[in-house]
């Protein structure tokens, strides 16, 4: 059988033949289980307790009965019956409207019993006894009713401004979040404790499949029980209904005898979840404004995550967009500077068969071609795979303590070849740094490859370390003295794929992955770097190593 409460307070039930029945107008959340047993009408919370009309106009009416009796035997005042509008007034700001006329029926019997003549009875005979009685009668319920009605008033603002301030909470911790994920518990709290609540949880996904996304008790919830209540929001129904449905699915009764209430979480048409709240049943269902608390937390909530969802989507589809660019960049750049050096090679190797007629010198001079070619190109894929190592967040870096000169003069030593005729001056005076000695040794590589690409011949190259003033740091600098770069394009030198536009190079004019594998690199090994005009007019790259932490007395030990 189902039952449900119309409009009206009466009850209606419908027998039920079977279980795959349902009564005419039962509703369906959609919860799992599929409930069907029944659909009521949760009925409205009770008025004001009796106590607390007796507790307010009992006392207002014995003092009222007090001051009448003391007025009449010390004041000679023959008519003090408007004082029991002050016990009427009272009451009914205790205990509303029907308290209010309780009190002013109790004021014209006490009035009567004890100061109309003949007293200590209910009769009254004297015409002006009852007109007093009359005007007591009519004056007690309109100040009393006014009384109510502002008393009314009075609480249906602070119940405004309650659900106001807790609604505030609520999106503001939404406004200020950094995820939707981790303010949810915040908001569970905030709901509980304005709405309320003994306990309020909130699950996420479909109905079938929800999983705990927030709690406000860490102690293990409760099962749900058979019964629940579902708030029902209608278009255009203000305001929204509980209905009671009856699940099979679950029938794990809570021991505490709680009141389960669900608010659907939803956005856009689709159920992201649910919010949960639940408290004893003696408290009967939350009233007008904690409902509308509740359901316009869970409407809050669930734009929220629509907005981190269509943000997670947004930023998704500009990764694969910047990658597709990525890509596209890279194969533009990649393809120029792969051909030229196999074209070089190429034509190098057939000049090296034994029918081309070639001396021994041109031979040696075509070796050495093929030789610089494939150190290029080991160069070039080895900056490939560096640089998608850096966007990987693949790179580890085993620091330790070496002194800057050691590493320096490693490099400088491997490509001294390379400076030709160019003068190199090394100035070292800085204190051991905490490194990655291969991580430093090819963004060193890498700077010096690039200032001997766009330099002249004979241009001079300078390599300087001394200590950051303030800073724990040594920075390493290598400046060259030719035509450098415009102010502009100094702080895009590090950006991948930059190529200083009109910038020299010949037809290897670079990939612009060089400076960008650098940035990687020291940044890997705690590092920092950056590019600024030479004090000779090129190009200045400082490399921020980590000093490393020694004591001053190894320091002065390991000095010659």
């Amino acid at each position: 059988m189902t039952c449900a409460v119309d409009d009206r307070g009466v009850a209606r039930a419908a027998v039920m033949p079977g279980p795959a029945r349902r009564p005419r107008g039962s509703r369906s959340p959609g919860w799992a289980g599929r409930p069907r047993e029944y659909d009521a009408r949760m009925p409205r919370p009770a008025g004001r307790p009796l106590a607390v009309l007796l507790g307010v106009a009992a006392p207002s009416l014995i003092l009222a009965t007090l001051v009448v009796a003391v007025l009449r035997a010390n004041a000679d005042v023959p008519n003090a019956s408007i004082v029991y509008l002050a016990a009427v007034v009272a009451t009914a700001i205790a205990a509303g409207a029907p308290g209010a006329v309780m009190a002013t029926l109790a004021s014209i019997l006490l009035y009567d019993w004890f100061f109309t003549v003949p007293y200590y009875t209910l009769t009254i005979s004297e015409p002006a006894e009852w007109l007093n009685a009359v005007l007591l009668l009519g004056v007690g319920l309109v100040v009393g009713q006014l009384a109510a009605m502002q008393r009314s008033r009075a609480d249906d603002a602070r119940a405004r401004e309650s659900e106001a301030r807790a609604l505030f909470r609520v999106s503001r911790e939404l406004a200020t979040r950094d995820s939707t994920l981790a303010v949810l518990p915040t908001i569970a709290r905030i709901v509980r404790d304005e709405a309320g609540m003994r306990r309020v949880w909130l699950t996420l996904g479909p109905d079938a499949r929800e999983r705990p996304a927030a709690e406000t008790d860490p102690e293990p919830r409760p099962g749900l029980p058979t019964v629940q209540s579902v708030l029902h929001r209608a278009p255009g129904e203000e305001p929204a209904t509980w209905v009671r449905v009856h699940v099979p699915g679950v029938a794990r009764a809570d021991p505490t005898s709680r009141a389960v209430y669900r608010v659907r979480v939803e956005a856009g048409g689709a159920i992201l979840g649910s919010l949960w709240a639940s408290r004893e049943r003696s408290a009967g269902p939350p009233d007008g404004s904690q409902t509308r608390l509740l359901a316009a937390a869970a409407d809050q909530a669930g734009q929220a995550l629509a907005q981190d969802r269509l943000a997670a989507e947004a930023r998704a589809a500009e990764v694969a967009r910047q990658s597709d660019a990525l890509k596209s960049a890279l194969l533009q750049s990649v393809s120029h500077d792969l051909r030229t050096p196999l074209a070089t090679i190429r034509a190098a190797a057939g000049s090296l068969r034994p029918d081309s007629g070639l001396s021994e010198v041109d031979r040696a001079e075509s070796a050495d071609a093929i030789d610089r070619e494939v150190e290029y190109l080991n160069r070039l894929v080895t900056n490939l795979l560096d640089l998608s190592r850096i966007e990987a967040g693949a790179l580890r870096a085993d620091r330790d303590v070496f002194d800057p000169d050691d590493l320096l003069a490693t490099t400088v030593d491997r490509l001294r070849p390379r400076f030709g005729d160019r003068p190199v001056e090394i100035v070292i005076d800085a204190p051991p740094v905490d490194v990655d000695p291969v991580f430093v040794d090819e963004a060193v590589t890498n700077v010096i490859e690039n200032a001997l690409k766009y330099t002249s011949p004979g241009t001079a190259i300078r390599f300087v370390a001394r200590p950051v003033a303030g800073e724990p740091f040594v920075r390493l600098t290598i400046e060259d003295a030719g035509p450098g770069v415009p102010e502009e394009a100094l702080p895009l030198l590090f950006e991948k794929f930059y190529r200083v536009p009109g910038g020299p190079g010949g037809s290897r004019s670079g990939t612009g992955i060089g400076l960008a594998v650098v940035r990687g690199l020291i940044e890997a090994t705690g590092g920092r770097c950056s590019a600024r005009r030479s004090e000779r007019g090129g190009l200045a790259i400082d490399l921020d190593l980590p000093s490393a932490n020694v004591p001053a007395s190894l320091l002065e030990g390991a000095a010659p």
